[in-house]
């Protein structure tokens, strides 16, 4: 199963990754110094486990039980003050088996068939369940995955086809802090788990931003 979009969807994509970027510019002059979202949070090193019992995707990653040790950010997309519901994200670094690595970004939605596509605010990163928001090409289909809270330093992972079912793949245990590496970046969109393919549309969509915000890094 197949889910690209129409043309007209495209130049939407188009249209909206253009003023995604514009947003980001203007928090770039306004924060030099952070990132432009999500400018503050916390990494440590975690230990995910897999499972391997869900349906078969056709990404090994998914499908197959392992244990990765992985870099782990949680942060608050746009920085407001700790006690102020905000937007949750977390960031997954995961090593590939060819070398390199692959970066996964969540955010806080809902995990109804709807819900996981809009984005929702919490006052921590155990309110509300984090997903990747925009759908990933498998060889069985378009996934979305998801984080949720199971205490307050593990989450279970699962994955969806679109309003499907979640199927659980593995669980992530957070372990040693690493304030050093508070502002490292992660960027799913050239940096993809083996298996997980970004759509043209997503890519349009997420690339200027992206683009955007290395410039001001750079900067």
């Amino acid at each position: 199963m197949e889910w690209n979009i129409s043309r007209s969807g495209s130049l939407a994509a188009t249209s909206a990754g253009a003023a995604l970027a514009g947003t980001v510019r203007v928090l770039s002059a306004l924060r030099p110094a952070l990132k432009p979202l999500h400018p503050r949070g916390e990494v440590t090193a975690a230990v995910l486990r897999r499972t391997g019992e869900g349906p078969p995707t056709g990404v090994p990653w998914l499908d197959e039980p392992g244990r990765d040790e992985v870099l782990v950010r949680r942060s608050r997309a746009v920085g407001l003050p700790g006690g102020l519901p905000d937007i949750h994200g977390l960031a997954l670094r995961v090593p590939c088996e060819a070398g390199g690595h692959g970066d996964l970004l969540m955010a806080s939605t809902g995990t109804g068939r709807l819900g996981r596509f809009v984005l929702t605010a919490g006052r921590s990163s155990h309110a509300r369940p984090m997903t990747t928001l925009l759908p990933y090409r498998t060889p069985a289909g378009p996934v979305t995955l998801a984080a949720v809270a199971a205490g307050d330093h593990a989450y279970e992972l699962a994955y969806a086809s679109v309003g499907g079912a979640w199927h659980r793949f593995g669980d992530l245990v957070l372990g040693t802090p690493r304030p050093g590496d508070a502002l490292v970046s992660f960027d799913p969109v050239r940096n993809t788990v083996t298996g997980l393919e970004n759509y043209a549309w997503v890519r349009r969509l997420r690339e200027p931003a992206y683009r955007t915000a290395r410039r001001s890094r750079r900067g």
